[in-house]
């Protein structure tokens, strides 16, 4: 029986180093333009080894870059592609130049804004993607109308629109502002433009929609605009990847990461689902747990020291004209054993 070829296709390993997308690894293959150990190869479909000489145009490609992952805040009015034919900004336009060349981890629509994540590894892409990896999106919703008790439950139901079937979204009323209603939702699916369909058919319009959270990685307080990478020993904690196959940031990325992403924008997720890490994850990677003794002990406290009731015995006031007393600061002492 012959050995098992082993190795990864030569368009994967040209995107992981960098050079373009697997889709143009394979137009470039076609057009005679890549070499393996000075010899043509003329199909997509070959195997390399971290032993063989690539090149392109005859210059030769960098090595595989270790996985990374970023966590991008999109604003509204970009389109997650890299180019469009109607000349609309993209994301790939307003992120920063001293990123890579990186795929995002599903879309988000010209509309919605929030949480995107970014990296350069297109398998873990499609990882990230799949349903079976049981990674709920979660999302803030701000739409016209009114949601009924029925309909939230007819929403967990899933639903079929338009020949198109839904599966199950978890629905929580935030609070109804006039005529319009702020929802939490979180779903697993995420097709493309799900939630405005669905709300859409029992008679709501989205006018906002927010990506907080897409499994245990959150929005926290990443203003629109802003990038952080996801540090390596979380990403391989979460992802279940060898820790030599991510990228470990230096201390020069380490001290320009941005700490405005100190924790949660919209607070605690009870219903997110994400693997065990076996460390404690940064706020902003993690899903904080409603705890109600703490809750009921911050409140007395707060009570007993003036931040909640007010006191059974109010201060008596002191007479006109009294001046208050401002207690002076203790002289300092000089120091005896302080030469000149």
């Amino acid at each position: 029986m012959a050995d098992e070829v082993k190795g990864e296709r030569i368009a994967k390993r040209m995107a992981r180093a960098g050079v373009c997308s697997r889709r143009e690894a394979e137009v470039m293959i076609l057009e005679g333009r890549v070499k393996i150990d000075n010899k043509l190869i003329i199909t997509p479909a070959t195997l390399v080894t971290d032993d063989m000489m690539i090149t392109v145009d005859g210059k030769p490609i960098d090595k595989a870059e270790r996985t990374r992952v970023w966590r991008y805040h999109k604003p509204r009015g970009l389109l997650t592609t890299n180019r469009d034919p109607q000349g609309r900004a993209t994301i790939y336009d307003n992120l920063p130049k001293s990123l890579p060349r990186v795929i995002s981890v599903g879309r988000l629509d010209y509309n919605s804004e929030g949480l995107l994540l970014l990296t350069n590894d297109g398998g873990v892409a499609r990882k990230l993607e799949l349903p079976e990896t049981g990674w709920a999106r979660r999302y803030r919703v701000r739409a016209f109308g009114t949601l009924t008790p029925d309909q939230v439950e007819k929403l967990a139901r899933g639903m079929t629109v338009e020949g198109v079937r839904y599966g199950a979204i978890e629905t929580a009323i935030d609070r109804q502002q006039g005529g319009n209603v702020w929802l939490t939702m979180s779903l697993s699916e995420g097709k493309n433009r799900e939630i405005r369909k669905v709300l859409e058919a029992i008679g709501l319009r989205v006018s906002r929609l927010i990506r907080v959270a897409y499994g245990p990685f959150q929005l926290g307080r990443l203003e629109p605009g802003e990038v952080e990478e996801v540090p390596g020993k979380i990403l391989a904690d979460q992802l279940g990847l060898d820790k030599k196959d991510v990228h470990v940031p230096r201390a020069k990325e380490l001290a320009g990461r941005a700490n405005a992403t100190s924790g949660p924008a919209f607070g605690p997720d009870a219903t997110l689902k994400r693997p065990a890490a076996k460390t404690p994850m940064p706020k902003a990677y993690r899903v904080e747990q409603p705890n109600p003794v703490a809750r009921a002990a911050k409140n007395q406290q707060a009570a007993k020291f003036g931040g909640g009731k007010p006191s059974a015995k109010p201060m008596s006031p002191k007479p006109a004209g009294t001046k208050p007393s401002v207690k002076k600061p203790a002289a300092k002492k000089p120091n005896a054993d302080r030469r000149r």
